[in-house]
């Protein structure tokens, strides 16, 4: 029988330590809040309302996720290193196709300071959580049944972005939840003189312009502008709100923007693990 194990505590208690690793990659650091244990709960939570079925594809390197929105205009793209989780086991690769609605059901039965174990055996048919207090005797244990998703995994390229933004991803996020109650719609101008967000909509217009700085207090509030030519891309702000519920995951977030590609918003997770978002730009008519 072979089967992977994954491993991860819920939460801990206050003054005990967090039983995964967790190490801090410079300039795209965790939430401070953030235990690297509630972030399978939080990822999940991030993408169930663009994603409902995927695969969650297992190897001894950890668990990734692909998918891509009904629309076909978002992709999520995820990455959860093995050394997020101990103990970590997978004796062979293998897919899990879950809803993640269902997923969501269940994790919500979970404590703060539960630790929870997601085990699969060979050629699955149901993948089983279990939650086991870090207080009490308290044992709980779930079965959800897995799918057959028949999902093509798409080759992201290499791309050499024309700018690269890093910024609070809690300043983002509330740049797009403003916006969005003028239009549907943004459009990010990425200049030497900055990045402008700006819309327009039956009620009127409006825009925020960020330019680059930095805070040697807080360095979570840097903003940092790489920029080889000017980018002018709009997007759909729905999208936009939807890719904001990982804020909770990271203090920052990356903007990646070249002329007629996808946006990259992605956000760093522990260690070198990430959450990564695509989307594409609205052309002409859709504008």
């Amino acid at each position: 029988m072979s089967y992977p194990v994954i491993s991860s505590d819920l939460g801990c208690s206050v003054g005990s330590p967090p039983r995964t690793g967790f190490h801090v990659e410079e300039g795209m650091s965790p939430h401070p809040d953030q235990k690297p244990e509630l972030m399978i709960p939080q990822v999940v939570d991030a993408i169930k309302d663009l994603v409902q079925d995927c695969n969650f594809d297992c190897n001894d390197s950890g668990v990734a996720l692909q998918a891509m929105d009904n629309s076909h205009v978002a992709l999520v793209s995820m990455m959860l290193k093995a050394e997020m989780f101990s103990p970590f086991r997978c004796d062979r690769n293998i897919a899990l196709g879950i809803n993640l609605n269902s997923l969501t059901k269940v994790l919500r039965a979970a404590q703060n300071e539960d630790i929870l174990t997601l085990k699969a055996e060979d050629a699955p048919d149901v993948v089983n959580l279990v939650f086991e207090s870090s207080e009490t005797d308290r044992l709980s244990e779930y079965d959800i049944k897995l799918m057959d998703i028949d999902q093509e995994h798409l080759g992201i390229p290499d791309t050499e972005y024309a700018a690269t933004i890093e910024m609070p991803s809690a300043e983002f996020q509330r740049i797009c939840r403003d916006l969005i109650l003028m239009s549907e719609s943004v459009s990010i101008e990425a200049s030497k003189d900055g990045v402008r967000f700006a819309c327009q909509g039956d009620i009127g217009s409006g825009s925020v312009t960020v330019r680059q700085h930095k805070n040697i207090d807080k360095p979570d509030q840097d903003v940092t502008i790489n920029l080889s030519e000017p980018v002018s891309l709009t997007f759909s702000l729905k999208y936009l709100v939807n890719f904001c519920k990982a804020s909770g995951l990271s203090t920052r977030v990356k903007l990646c923007l070249s002329q007629e590609v996808p946006l990259l918003v992605e956000y760093s997770l522990s260690g070198s693990s990430y959450l990564r978002f695509y989307l594409a730009p609205k052309i002409g008519d859709d504008e």
